[in-house]
């Protein structure tokens, strides 16, 4: 699987190294080690990461990790992004994009919404006329850069459309094929667009000639390999109309309701801004706004600073202060780790844990590693799952998170010469802390069961043995202290 063709400027080949994994008796998963290094205080939260890059189908999935590194939840086998906790009508759910990822650096997919027992309650998708490099028809033109929920009930997805045209002032020809740059704001509910904008709509405001992105030999002269010369990969809903990120432009704009540019900030430049204390970024993901007012608001981004044909510089967390009265950009924070510099090539997330403490999430795209920064920029958290430049998870976030499955626990009993070992385990169940054994004589629910050993929650998976004649059957239950949260069907051994 290739992320971005060298074409693209956005190379990522994922190679065929495996990732060290777990395995599990009692479920069939093989997700990646999270190798975990704690060295301070953390807000709280689990890990969630959507890592891909193995030749192996299995582990490829929306993953939970605590932060000892035991899994806690484990997806469908499947290409995902944006796995993350989100707030719908005031409760915590969990969305994620899932789909195919296309060779030159976006997707087609549905965004899924799932409950706190991962009954999927919303699936968004988005259809119309969307032209492919290869002219397939997609049952949802969703892309996998964005699935942002808004206040008002909606989410916000990217999309890519390839399109014919002039790209003279770039030494291309009048009818090359570029990608056009868009995102759409669907109603969650009955799944129709609300909202939609076009980067090619404003080239008045934003003309190809700017774009960090080089046409390249031969690209844009077939339609099968376009010339992305925007590449947008973050939208957030604003006071006043959107941010949007466009990473080839190493820029986020500003835009009124009716999607006019209000203002830029540019990572080289400033933009409309003057530059003060250093707050540069190039090649730049997942563009957020905080405290906003009228007069000014924070900016905090992934800086990049890389991609495979070029290197700027260590890749950071940059926060910026926008004073739309001075006209000033104002550097506030770029975190980076001393004792190990990245350079992410591709990907990656900033995510504000707390306004209280400043702590920060990082999670660094290409480069399979996620980290937590303390308030002094100090390093408390590290983890990471997979080979540099071989493994990669598009965004990573730590998020609160309570659930109780709908399906029941899972328990596989193996017997030994002398006794039985029971393992058992409850895929993506938060609330339970130790498991009750019981044996009975047949599988009814009117069986008499007796209770035959306990023990502790340890990790995804609990072993434990027990005595019992072989003509018994096993049955466990996960409990919160006394209280009874579910219960496993019943196995033999």
């Amino acid at each position: 699987m290739k992320w971005y063709t060298a074409g693209s400027a956005l190379l990522l080949s994922l190679q065929a190294a495996a990732w060290d994994y777990s395995t599990y008796s009692s479920m069939d998963f093989q997700p990646p080690k999270l190798e975990v290094n704690k060295t301070g205080s953390t807000d709280p939260g689990y890990i969630f990461v959507g890592p891909r890059g193995t030749v192996q189908a299995a582990g490829i999935a929306a993953l939970i990790y605590d932060d000892d590194g035991n899994l806690v939840y484990e997806g469908p086998e499947e290409v995902t992004a944006n796995f993350r906790t989100q707030k719908l009508d005031g409760e915590d759910v969990i969305t994620f994009w899932a789909g195919d990822m296309m060779s030159i650096g976006y997707g087609y997919g549905t965004i899924h919404i799932l409950d706190n027992t991962y009954k999927e309650i919303y699936t968004v998708t988005l259809t119309g006329a969307f032209v492919t490099p290869d002219n397939s028809v997609k049952d949802s033109y969703c892309d996998l850069h964005e699935s942002e929920i808004t206040p008002r009930g909606t989410i916000i997805c990217t999309a890519y459309n390839v399109t014919q045209h002039d790209l003279t002032s770039i030494n291309g020809t009048s009818s090359s094929w570029m990608l056009d740059s868009q995102f759409h704001e669907i109603d969650i509910k009955t799944n129709q667009v609300v909202h939609s904008w076009s980067a090619l709509d404003h080239e008045d405001q934003i003309p190809l000639t700017t774009s960090h992105q080089g046409l390249g030999k031969d690209v844009g002269t077939e339609q099968s390999d376009p010339y992305d010369a925007y590449h947008i990969n973050a939208i957030e809903a604003t006071n006043h109309g959107y941010i949007v990120s466009l990473r080839h432009m190493w820029s986020g704009y500003y835009l009124a309701q009716n999607g006019t540019i209000l203002w830029t900030v540019d990572g080289e430049d400033g933009g409309d801004f003057e530059q003060i204390n250093n707050p540069g970024f190039s090649w730049q993901h997942d563009i957020r706004v905080y405290n906003e007012t009228d007069t000014s608001l924070v900016l905090n981004l992934f800086n990049n600073a890389n991609t495979p044909t070029e290197q700027v510089s260590e890749t950071t967390g940059v926060s910026m202060a926008i004073d739309l009265t001075k006209k000033t950009v104002t550097g506030l924070r770029s975190l980076a780790d001393p004792n190990d510099p990245i350079h992410a090539v591709s990907q990656g997330s900033y995510q504000l844990l707390s306004e209280t403490n400043s702590h920060v999430f990082m999670d660094y795209g290409s480069i399979s590693k996620v980290k937590e920064f303390d308030g002094d920029g100090n390093v408390v958290f590290s983890a990471q799952f997979g080979e540099d430049n071989a493994v990669a998870s598009y965004r990573g976030y730590r998020c609160q998170w309570a659930a109780t499955p709908f399906w029941n626990p899972a328990v596989v009993a193996s017997k030994t010469d002398s006794n039985v070992t029971v393992y058992m385990s409850w895929n993506g169940a938060t609330e339970y802390d130790n498991w009750v054994i019981y044996s009975a004589s047949d599988n009814t629910t009117t069986s008499t069961n007796t209770k035959i050993g306990s023990g502790d929650r340890t990790g995804f998976e609990t072993a434990v043995t027990v005595d019992i004649p072989s003509d018994q059957y096993i049955q466990v239950v996960a409990q919160q202290g006394d209280n009874v949260l579910g219960t496993s069907d019943f196995v033999t051994f």
